[in-house]
């Protein structure tokens, strides 16, 4: 009797919860049956702005000075007054030649000059004579030109004896062999005790460091493109770096192209006061080329790529992400110039591409800014 009442409730019990779980199923298949929410993704309006572009090139620094330090006068070594490698101001002495031989050829000058001094004054005053002799006719006319000509050979022995003077002063100065300009001393290719030759020997090399030179060439597109003869500003960097930390000046342009290269020729003049730069370093170099007065700018992270050919996403008005392909000109810090495919006004994603499954996706936009605005005059550089 108590197993008939057991079984009884235990079935409507069965039938609640069989009632609960398909309820339950029935719950999830129409969850799992609604759409995704819609991806949210950072859009930024393209604007059109007023852009300098620049052209990017590889040049080479080179020193506006560069002086090989040879004798002037033969002898001996005496002293290096420098170490190698360091900055150096110009006349400072840096190879003294023995000068003992030269200062001895300095006085036995100074001695000759002495001598034909003397003797010019004693011919002077003879001449003097002999113009009063004459006067009285107390002598010939041929001994009183005899003492004029006597007076005037002693002038011009006393004229070579003061050139030879000076020529021996110049060798005695030329033992000091000094800095004809400041810059930075190379290494000794004669040291103390060796014999330097007049002229040939090789002492030292000496560059200017401050300012510099930097040279680099450009085709013939971007040099009709550029004001040539004007004072046009460029940025420089070192190979191998990102930034651009030094700023020039152009201030030469060749006259011809390179018939080899067809390339034409330019040079920037950019200050170094603290030597950051080295003549011989391989440079990177920027110089505007043309200007835009409606460029439209896109962040470069927006620009795919597909095979040859580079697209965007842009939103219509339903906020669909629809694919646009477009050409691409100069990147201007991490902006891309977007010369056809879009328009002012439009709107490209920016962020969250990966969110894009596929083409005609409709999305949540959130507005950003392109990193830029329109007042600023942006810097562009080569793609």
């Amino acid at each position: 009797m108590q197993a008939i009442t057991f079984n009884h409730v235990r079935m409507p019990l069965l039938g609640v919860l069989l009632l609960a779980v398909m309820a339950g199923c029935d719950a999830q298949g129409q969850d799992s049956a609604m759409p995704p929410p819609a991806p949210e993704v950072e859009v930024a309006l393209v604007r059109a702005e007023q852009v300098t572009l620049w052209g990017a090139f590889s040049g080479r620094v080179e020193a506006p000075q560069t002086v090989e330090l040879r004798p002037r006068v033969s002898g001996y070594i005496d002293q290096v007054g420098f170490e190698e490698g360091e900055l150096v101001s110009e006349g400072d002495v840096l190879f003294v030649i023995d000068p003992r031989p030269y200062q001895a050829r300095e006085q036995l000058a100074q001695a000759e000059l002495a001598r034909m001094r003397s003797q010019l004054t004693l011919a002077s005053s003879e001449a003097a004579r002999a113009e009063q002799l004459w006067e009285r006719r107390a002598i010939s006319r041929e001994e009183f030109e005899q003492r004029n000509a006597a007076r005037t050979m002693a002038q011009a022995a006393v004229n070579a004896a003061a050139a030879s003077l000076q020529s021996a002063q110049l060798d005695l100065e030329y033992t000091q062999v000094k800095a004809p300009v400041s810059g930075r001393i190379g290494r000794a290719q004669v040291t103390r005790g060796n014999l330097a030759s007049a002229d040939s020997t090789l002492l030292a090399t000496l560059v200017s460091v401050d300012p510099l030179y930097v040279y680099f060439e450009s085709d013939q597109q971007t040099a009709q493109d550029n004001p040539h003869g004007q004072a046009v500003p460029v940025r420089i960097g070192l190979a191998g770096g990102q930034d651009f930390p030094f700023e020039g000046q152009l201030d030469f342009v060749d006259n011809q192209y390179n018939p080899r290269t067809g390339t034409l020729q330019y040079r920037a003049q950019v200050a170094n006061p603290d030597g950051a730069l080295r003549p011989g370093q391989f440079a990177r170099v920027e110089m505007p080329v043309a200007s835009a007065s409606a460029a439209l700018l896109v962040d470069q992270k927006a620009v795919l790529t597909d095979q040859d050919r580079r697209y965007l996403y842009v939103l219509d008005a339903d906020n669909r992400a629809e694919r646009r392909i477009v050409e691409t000109g100069r990147r201007v810090d991490g902006l891309v110039v977007i010369t056809e495919g879009l328009a002012a006004g439009e709107r490209v994603v920016v962020n969250g591409l990966q969110k894009i499954a596929f083409p005609g996706i409709e999305v949540v936009p959130q507005l950003v800014n392109m990193r830029r605005t329109p007042e600023t005059v942006v810097v562009a550089s080569a793609p």
